[in-house]
C-alpha cells in the first residue's frame, strides 16, 4: 500500500547560512552566485571566518521533501550522514519537518557529514561552498526497496552521478520504482553536473524518467544549443514530462503531444535569499502531480513555493505552504 506521495534520494547536507558583503567574497576568492565544491580544510576556514550562521538540514532534494511536507504531502528521504554532530542536526531537522528519514548513519571512522556554507549578500544572491563529506558514498545496499515501493514518485538528485557507488544506488532506486509501477523524477541539479554526465543523463531521461526538472542553464547545457527555445523543443521530444524554470521569467511545462504550459513567476515583495528556489518549485510541482491536481495547478504550486522561499532566509519554508496555497485557491 502506498504510504508516501514522494520519496527523494540525494545528498544529505547541513546548510550553514550566513550574511556577508561582496568584500568578504572577494577576500576569500568566491564568485558571487556560484556553487563550488570545496574540501574539508576550505570549508573549515570559511566557517571560522564567516559571521553568525543558521544551521539546518539541507541538500537540494532534501529541501524539496521538506517543501512537500509543508504542502501537506507525505514525503520521505534517503541520504547518507555520519555519526557526528552535523549528522544529528540533519536527522533531527528533517524528521521534525515531517519527512520520513530512516537511513542509518555511516560506520564510525567515515568521512564527516556533508555541509554547505551559504553566504548571502545584501542583494539576495547566495554563494554556496559545499563539502560533500560522506553524502555521495550512498550505495545500492542502502536503498530501502520497501520504502521506494511505498511512494507514488521517486525523485532523484543529479548530483549523485558524481560517484560510482551513488550512481549504482541511483539506478537501483529507479529500477525498483519502475518495477513497482511508480514514477521516476529527475533533477539535473547543476549545469556543471550536466556537463560531466551529459550522455548518461540523456540515456536515462529517454529510457526511464517520467518527470524531468531543470533550470534554463541546465537544459541548455544538456543539449548544447544556443537558446532556451531550442533546448525546450528537444526536451519535449525526449521526455514524457519536462518542467523547466527560468527564474523571474517563470517556468514552462512540456509534455509529448501537448501545447506548452507557460507559467509566470509568482510575485515576490522583496528578494531576500534565492537559496532553494528551484528545490521548492520542484516541491510544489511534484506535490501537485502526486495529488492529481493537473499540470497547470502543479506548476502554480511550484511557482508559489519558490516565491515564498525567495522572500526569506534559507531553503526551508518558515510558513505553512499548505496555508498559503489554500489562500491562493490551489489546494482544497
Amino acid at each position: 500500500m502506498q504510504q508516501h506521495d514522494v520519496i527523494g534520494i540525494g545528498n544529505a547536507i547541513v546548510d550553514i547560512i550566513g550574511r556577508c558583503d561582496d568584500a568578504f567574497l572577494a577576500r576569500h576568492g568566491r564568485s558571487k552566485g556560484s556553487m563550488q565544491l570545496v574540501d574539508a580544510a576550505a570549508v573549515g576556514a570559511l566557517y571560522d571566518a564567516m559571521g553568525p550562521g543558521v544551521e539546518i538540514s539541507g541538500g537540494s532534494v532534501a529541501n524539496t521533501m521538506v517543501g512537500i511536507a509543508s504542502l501537506g504531502g507525505r514525503a520521505a528521504f534517503i541520504g547518507k550522514t555520519a555519526q557526528d554532530q552535523f549528522g544529528q542536526v540533519f536527522g533531527h531537522d528533517i524528521r521534525a519537518a515531517g519527512v520520513t528519514f530512516t537511513t542509518p548513519p555511516a560506520a564510525a571512522g567515515s568521512e564527516p557529514t556533508g555541509r554547505s556554507l551559504i553566504l548571502v549578500t545584501p542583494d539576495g544572491q547566495r554563494t554556496m561552498n559545499t563539502f560533500l563529506g560522506v553524502s555521495p558514498q550512498l550505495s545500492d545496499h542502502e536503498i530501502d526497496a520497501e520504502l521506494i515501493g511505498s511512494a507514488g514518485i521517486v525523485y532523484l538528485e543529479g548530483y549523485l552521478f558524481d560517484r560510482p557507488e551513488a550512481k549504482a544506488a541511483f539506478r537501483t532506486a529507479a529500477r525498483i520504482a519502475v518495477s513497482a509501477g511508480r514514477q521516476v523524477a529527475l533533477s539535473l541539479s547543476d549545469a556543471f553536473c550536466v556537463n560531466r554526465h551529459r550522455d548518461e543523463f540523456l540515456d536515462f531521461i529517454r529510457s526511464t524518467v517520467h518527470i524531468l526538472i531543470a533550470n534554463e542553464a541546465e537544459i541548455i547545457a544538456l543539449y548544447q544549443v544556443a537558446s532556451f527555445e531550442a533546448a525546450a523543443a528537444l526536451a519535449q521530444a525526449d521526455s514524457k514530462l519536462a518542467a523547466l524554470t527560468r527564474s523571474e521569467q517563470g517556468s514552462v511545462i512540456l509534455s509529448a503531444g501537448s501545447a506548452p504550459i507557460i507559467l509566470p513567476a509568482a510575485p515576490v515583495p522583496a528578494v531576500i535569499d534565492t537559496t532553494g528556489a528551484g528545490d521548492l518549485y520542484a516541491a510544489g510541482l511534484l506535490h501537485g502531480i502526486s495529488k492529481g491536481l493537473g499540470l497547470m495547478t502543479a506548476g502554480r504550486l511550484g511557482s508559489l513555493a519558490a516565491a515564498v522561499i525567495i522572500g526569506q532566509i534559507g531553503a526551508r519554508p518558515a510558513v505553512s505552504l499548505a496555508q498559503r496555497a489554500r489562500a491562493e485557491g490551489l489546494l482544497p
